[in-house]
């Protein structure tokens, strides 16, 4: 993020991130809209960069204050781990499940052919 992207541009690339973490904790948007106290397609518009243009008004007001470049500290850039990016495969992940991986209790599963 810099100076030089439009505000459309770093509107769009801010929900690309927060819609990137919401996955990353595997919240669904349902889930995050309930927790932040906002209504779901407030949300859904925050993360298409269709938000309201007080979101537009503070954008300028960073840019002027040159804090634009400081989004990247705020919103930065989910790592994805190489055993997740084999597993992808060049899928971007879409959803959330919403619930927690939960670990198989122990005996359900064994090493080598059931007997």
């Amino acid at each position: 993020m810099d100076n030089t992207l439009t505000d459309t541009a770093l509107l769009n690339l801010i929900g690309e991130r927060l819609a990137q973490l919401r996955l990353a904790k595997n919240l669904t948007q349902e889930q995050l809209a309930e927790q932040a106290g906002l209504g779901l397609r407030t949300l859904q518009r925050l993360e298409l960069g269709q938000a309201a243009t007080q979101l537009s008004g503070f954008i300028r007001v960073c840019r002027a204050l040159g804090l634009a470049e400081r989004f990247d500290l705020l919103l930065p850039a989910q790592a994805i781990s190489p055993i997740a990016q084999l597993k992808l495969q060049s899928r971007q992940r879409k959803r959330a499940t919403g619930r927690k991986s939960s670990a198989q209790p122990a005996g359900q599963w064994r090493w080598g052919k059931p007997a």
